[in-house]
């Protein structure tokens, strides 16, 4: 991949998407296709058609999904398995039809069942019942990954995809419902702090563990597999029947107390935590195995706190733009 080369990212203005564009700019990629929803609506096939074919772009990261913590994947199951299996058919179809060079599909770790053993290894896919809380997302993330691989298989193309674990960061989603566990903690706990509350309330037990990886590594190991030439990427990710992605995370967790805790560190809170157990928990641990990224070369390079600092850093720099 050139730095002339022509990139479309879709999805460029979310958590995700924002990221891959500081990882692209800072490496000196210029030529990207960014456009806003009002400028291409991703769950209209004709629209997708008529941008590809207008646009011809060499290589595609597929960033754009509807996506949300337990409250909004329960509230809204139809939207989240039809808007993400619509966009997703759009764009790795038309990246075919164009002749795309190769194509980044980003999924998440919930693909995997529920009670897959851990840490989640790739193979894992497909072995089980997934968590019920957000089926309907997984669901749809595996058929984007079934999409990448038949159209390798039948076509010869080069549609790879990376599982980041849970994702937080500068641009993150702090909606006090609909966001995920880190930006919602660190809503929390601020308003806590800023309004002497005498203690927070945390969804669940805080015994489920979850694996946290900082957008900028996210995006940062995303652009390692775009970079990579052809022979590298064949023995591992284009040699069906082995899996055409890969986990993308730290290798290492932490309990949602844990989390919560190191949550209140940062942002200067001095009350107590109690844990609100009538609210879901959701899959009981999700590490990652990332034993097949870390052969490709590539690992996370962010610490928790490190990351939790900077995402609050950032929160606080930006707090007027997402107040209620």
């Amino acid at each position: 991949m050139k730095t002339a080369s022509k990139i479309f990212v879709a999805g460029s203005k979310g958590l995700v998407g924002s990221a891959l564009v500081r990882a692209l700019r800072a490496a000196g990629y210029s030529n990207l296709l960014l456009p806003e929803i009002d400028q291409l609506d991703l769950t209209c096939q004709q629209a997708v058609a008529a941008f590809f074919e207008a646009e011809r772009p060499e290589y595609v990261i597929l960033a754009a999904a509807r996506v949300g913590g337990i409250q909004a994947n329960n509230s809204y199951p139809a939207e989240f398995i039809y808007q993400n299996l619509v966009i997703q058919n759009n764009v790795i179809h038309q990246a075919w039809q164009c002749g795309a060079k190769r194509l980044l599909f980003l999924g998440s770790s919930c693909i995997y069942p529920r009670l897959a053993p851990q840490p989640l290894k790739e193979d894992c896919l497909l072995t089980g019942l997934l968590e019920p809380t957000n089926e309907p997302y997984a669901i749809a993330k595996i058929a984007g990954i079934k999409m990448c691989e038949a159209y390798n298989r039948q076509y010869g193309t080069e549609f790879i995809a990376v599982m980041p674990t849970n994702l937080y960061g500068p641009g993150d989603n702090f909606h006090p419902e609909n966001s995920h566990v880190l930006p919602a903690l660190i809503r929390r706990f601020h308003e806590a702090k800023v309004n002497s509350a005498a203690e927070v309330s945390v969804w669940g037990s805080g015994t489920p563990r979850r694996e946290l990886l900082y957008v900028d590594d996210m995006a940062a190991g995303s652009l390692f597999l775009m970079q990579l030439d052809s022979k590298e990427l064949q023995p591992e990710l284009l040699s069906y029947p082995k899996p055409c992605f890969v986990n993308l995370g730290t290798g290492v967790d932490a309990s949602i107390g844990e989390i919560a805790a190191l949550v209140r560190e940062v942002t200067g809170f001095g009350g107590g935590i109690v844990f609100d157990r009538s609210k879901p928990d959701g899959t009981p641990q999700k590490l990652q195995d990332v034993a097949r990224i870390h052969s490709l070369g590539w690992r996370a390079q962010t610490s928790l706190r490190e990351g939790i600092e900077k995402t609050y850093r950032w929160f606080l720099a930006n707090m007027d733009s997402f107040r209620k």
